[in-house]
């Protein structure tokens, strides 16, 4: 259905798809182009990995954004800058992938589950997790949140 342009997967879903592929979302996303061996950047200079993941008529389109810091699979690291608009959700399916997440809030709250545990996190919090577990990000405040995080191996 995917294929013949039916139906939108979700970012859950996409990941999968992409997993089962080896390819990640940034390289999927991302027009091939020359290495870039930057060490400093600019918030124009981050990639901007969800600018594509929506139709026009999706009601999540832009609820969530993820920016990423330079080349993450040259680096084995991606560094991103996540912004969760009031109600944003990463979807009912649980995210697995084979690697090791964490991060710090910056601004706002965000709920986030692992497995069976579940903690409301707010500025200044941070977490660390193994990303085979189940695990899902919400926002259930009025207010934006944004999360620095890392992953190793990059898993958009």
């Amino acid at each position: 259905m995917i294929e013949k342009n039916h139906s939108s997967p979700s970012v859950a879903s996409l990941r999968k798809i992409l997993g089962g592929l080896s390819i990640t979302m940034s390289e999927f996303f991302k027009p091939e182009e020359a290495q870039n061996h930057d060490i400093f950047f600019t918030p124009s200079d981050l990639i901007d990995l969800t600018s594509r993941l929506y139709k026009i008529d999706d009601p999540n389109k832009g609820t969530i954004a993820f920016k990423q810091v330079g080349n993450a699979k040259a680096h084995n690291l991606q560094i991103l800058q996540e912004t969760y608009l009031p109600g944003a959700d990463t979807g009912n399916t649980m995210l697995e992938h084979a690697a090791s997440e964490g991060g710090i809030i910056v601004a706002g709250e965000v709920e986030l589950t692992v497995g069976e545990q579940t903690r409301i996190l707010k500025a200044g919090d941070s977490f660390l997790f193994d990303s085979t577990q189940p695990h899902r990000f919400r926002n259930i405040s009025d207010r934006p949140a944004e999360i620095i995080s890392a992953c190793t191996p990059p898993y958009l």
